[in-house]
């Protein structure tokens, strides 16, 4: 099956093969990392920040690290959200993430068809969540991102795949979607 990749942060090109894993996580990867001392702060000292609002990449982090956790616990045979290929199944959701992603000042360089050897997951982002500074809390939203079930709070489903394994970029569709 082929998929439509949003090429950020890392211009490719057509005919590129890499792989997605835990040796060669992703751009999330990076970013979570980044803040990993602040997260651990938060984690020891959470008094400390209950009257202080957390940065867009410090939320994250604790979303992406508390969905990690869950997923090595509980779903060790899904991709894991550090090191894998952020996908669609459609060129007009492709575009939808470009303008997304262009939104929060990250490189937007285009759009590729692609295809992997390795697993996928079909998650539904409307379910990811601004991390909180209460690890349990972050946990339980976690779960409830792996098990993907039904939205009964009535919010529409916002499809998006994980691919891990070895991609390879079949064709550059769009180009310069949007540059930082």
């Amino acid at each position: 099956m082929a998929f439509y990749h949003v090429i950020s942060d890392i211009p490719k090109y057509t005919g590129e093969r890499f792989f997605m894993d835990r040796q060669h996580p992703n751009g999330v990867y990076k970013r979570v990392y980044e803040q990993i001392d602040t997260v651990k702060d938060i984690y020891r000292n959470p008094v400390r920040y209950s009257n202080t609002p957390l940065s867009h990449e410090v939320r994250v982090a604790l979303r992406e690290l508390a969905m990690e956790k869950i997923r090595k616990e509980k779903y060790p045979h899904l991709p894991s959200r550090l090191a894998s290929l952020y996908v669609t199944t459609s060129m007009e959701a492709a575009i939808q993430w470009a303008h997304y992603f262009s939104s929060l000042g990250r490189p937007v360089y285009g759009i590729a068809l692609v295809e992997t050897n390795g697993s996928s997951f079909f998650g539904d982002a409307s379910k990811c969540f601004d991390g909180t500074i209460y690890e349990e809390e972050n946990l339980r939203m976690a779960e409830a991102y792996w098990k993907n079930e039904s939205n009964a709070d009535g919010y529409p489903s916002i499809p998006e795949i994980l691919l891990d394994g070895e991609i390879t970029i079949i064709k550059v569709e769009k180009t310069c979607i949007a540059r930082k």
